[in-house]
């Protein structure tokens, strides 16, 4: 789980309205819904909708009943596509959103999607309705780049959510429910993404302290690979600590704990070695890094037994960062020498430096994102023509094969071939033209001055300039 939930929101309501009576249908619901959308007329496709929860609408109470597996996404896109009758369609489900992304989905289909979800779910559709948020054409577009680039996220920048993206789109290919355009849009969001990371520096400064002390640690030792770290305690700050200093390649990573079985688990995951905190003084010398993050109520590491293991070390530097709060480690080991202490005060303020910078780099990229979206909608745009560029092109196709075998049948009865390729001109000439010609003369006789400005452009009849 990447995306972590607001703490302490658990029972938290919905920021958008009560929760409904138990008598509001999904019927009526889907009418709501189909309100706040701009493009649900009912003679209209919807091109792109997408509908979802987020952290910022709905406790994580709701949103773990909605979230959808790895494992279940191949079959439940299959079926969502057959019956919300769904051109294309992607699911993308993390710890702190989900969203259902589709495409070519009408107005009247709203409420079947609704059932839908709430069937595959096992729940009532009026259980999770009111904290639902729809986007569609435009907006939905600047959402999924927003969201690809960390834009939306809880901890602004962050890279994993790009990852889970990617994923939801290899599960819709997978399925066989990702087309042209909900597959464009995917592959948009992602290169949005990586121009955003490389024109900015949204992803370049440490926005947590478990990060924020793998990224002091390289900047001490040139090589993690060849470095030694120990981690104190086996929390979530530890777990996030492990995880960003294994993506640092660390050359060996020991756990203490207080609780072994806890120490083991996360050592499982992280390829690590388990001990007790009662073993920390056999390990000591051996770790180059230490980091620590207990809720012990007095210091595990004290300024006696930091010395002993320096000499052992040979004098070797240590860096030590102490993340406790009670502090884990005695103030007073910052006097040693060789010993490079720093307590989550230090990292704070260089965390809310960086939080400053990210949020500088959020303007930034939401001017690359302006871009993009723009660049996509004219893609869509063009798409949008396809269909009537490929009925002119079989149209002219066929009026040349039609006066092709006329002109080939001349030739086979003798015709003379200068003659033939003339009368083929022609004919092709008249055939091609006529059709707009009798288009042209009835719109200047009902004084339709648009068709004729859109001839003058769409054939390039600009009016000769005389010298």
């Amino acid at each position: 789980m990447f995306e972590k939930g607001l703490p302490g929101k658990e029972n938290a309501g919905n920021k958008h309205g009560d929760h409904p009576t138990d008598k509001e249908s999904a019927w009526t619901i889907g009418r709501k819904i189909s309100k706040i959308i701009p493009c649900v007329a009912s003679k209209r496709a919807m091109t792109l909708l997408a509908l979802g929860i987020n952290h910022n609408t709905a406790p994580v109470s709701i949103r773990e009943k909605l979230s959808f597996s790895v494992d279940v996404l191949k079959p439940a896109l299959q079926e969502l596509v057959t019956v919300a009758d769904i051109r294309e369609a992607a699911i993308l489900s993390t710890c702190n959103r989900t969203e259902f992304y589709c495409c070519g989905i009408q107005a009247r289909e709203i409420n079947r999607l609704l059932d839908w979800i709430a069937r595959y779910r096992n729940l009532r559709p009026e259980d999770f309705t009111p904290y639902l948020y729809t986007h569609t054409e435009k907006h939905l577009v600047r959402h999924m780049f927003r969201v690809a680039c960390g834009l939306d996220s809880l901890v602004i920048g962050e890279p994993q959510i790009l990852g889970q993206m990617k994923s939801a789109y290899q599960a819709a290919s997978d399925a066989g429910t990702l087309g042209k355009s909900l597959g464009e849009l995917f592959r948009s969001s992602f290169s949005t993404a990586k121009k955003v990371r490389t024109d900015t520096s949204i992803g370049s400064s440490p926005v947590s302290v478990a990060f924020a002390a793998v990224r002091l640690a390289q900047q001490i030792f040139d090589n993690l690979s060849e470095q030694t770290a120990l981690l104190i305690g086996a929390g979530e700050t530890m777990e996030l600590a492990a995880r960003h200093l294994r993506q640092q390649n660390i050359g060996h990573l020991i756990i203490a704990n207080r609780t072994l079985e806890k120490a083991r688990v996360l050592a499982e995951r992280f390829d690590g070695h388990p001990i007790f905190l009662s073993d920390i003084p056999s390990f000591l010398a051996q770790a180059d890094i230490i980091v620590s993050s207990t809720a012990s109520q007095l210091p595990i590491l004290g300024k006696g037994r930091v010395e002993s293991a320096i000499k052992q070390r040979k004098h070797k530097p240590m860096l030590m960062i102490d993340l406790g709060v009670p502090r884990d480690i005695e103030p007073e080991v910052e006097q040693l020498n060789d010993v490079f202490l720093y307590t989550v005060d230090d990292l704070e303020n260089t965390i809310q430096d960086n939080i400053k910078s990210r949020q500088e780099a959020a303007e930034q990229a939401e001017e690359i994102i302006d871009d993009q979206v723009e660049n996509f909608l004219a893609w869509l745009r063009e798409e949008g023509a396809v269909g009537t560029i490929r009925k002119l092109r079989a149209q002219a196709e066929s009026t040349r094969d039609e006066s092709l075998e006329k002109a080939l049948s001349a030739l086979r009865n003798g015709q003379d071939p200068e003659q033939t390729m003339e009368y083929l001109a022609y004919l092709l000439t008249n055939k091609l033209i006529h059709i707009p010609t009798v288009q042209l003369r009835q719109a200047g006789r009902e004084e339709r001055q648009e068709v004729l400005d859109a001839a003058q452009e769409l054939f390039n009849l600009k009016p000769k300039t005389t010298q």
